[in-house]
């Protein structure tokens, strides 16, 4: 049951999961990759074209929109003058490594926009950005995946105990990122 809902549902739920957070989504499907659900190589390409397009849709409104779309939330405003400030000092590390840094994924592509960053340089430097972290995070969770199974034998005897306490994490986690970004 569980893997013919990963198989036909599991790649879509990890794009959108990218397109619009990402990071306990794709550890949740680094670890199922582990398990032998999905595939390692599609996870990371997956993952990659996720986040890489919706960064992209937030750069593109925060040139079209920024300073309105900022302006509807306080704490995006707060947020994205301070990731302005951190953008004009270093432009290209920053789009490059943003998405490691808590609490910017949906502000900063769009407070890059707003700053006039050229389109082309976001495109490639975004692109790069989003391929290093699809990478290095796939790669984290399946290797933690190995490290369970080291330490707790055949991990596939407590898989959906696993599964479920990572579920479980992962939807405390986004609770608790929602809680903190409330007004």
């Amino acid at each position: 049951m569980l893997q013919d809902f990963l198989e036909h549902f599991g790649y879509l739920a990890l794009f959108l999961g990218t397109f619009f957070e990402g990071e306990a989504v794709l550890v949740l499907a680094g670890f199922l990759a582990f398990q032998g659900y999905l595939r390692l190589e599609l996870v990371v390409l997956v993952a990659f074209l996720g986040a890489w397009s919706g960064d992209q849709l937030w750069y593109t409104l925060g040139r079209r929109y920024g300073r309105g779309l900022l302006a509807r939330k306080p704490r995006w405003e707060q947020l994205g003058e301070k990731a302005l400030v951190r953008l004009r000092r270093h432009p290209d590390l920053w789009v490059l490594g943003f998405r490691f840094v808590y609490g910017l994924r949906t502000v900063m592509p769009l407070a890059i926009g707003v700053s006039g960053y050229p389109p082309r340089r976001f495109l490639l430097f975004n692109g790069l950005g989003a391929a290093i972290w699809a990478s290095v995070l796939g790669l984290a969770a399946f290797h933690f995946g190995n490290l369970l199974e080291a330490i707790l034998g055949e991990v596939k005897r407590y898989e959906l105990f696993v599964l479920a306490a990572l579920l479980v994490l992962a939807a405390l986690f986004w609770l608790w990122r929602r809680w903190r970004q409330r007004p």
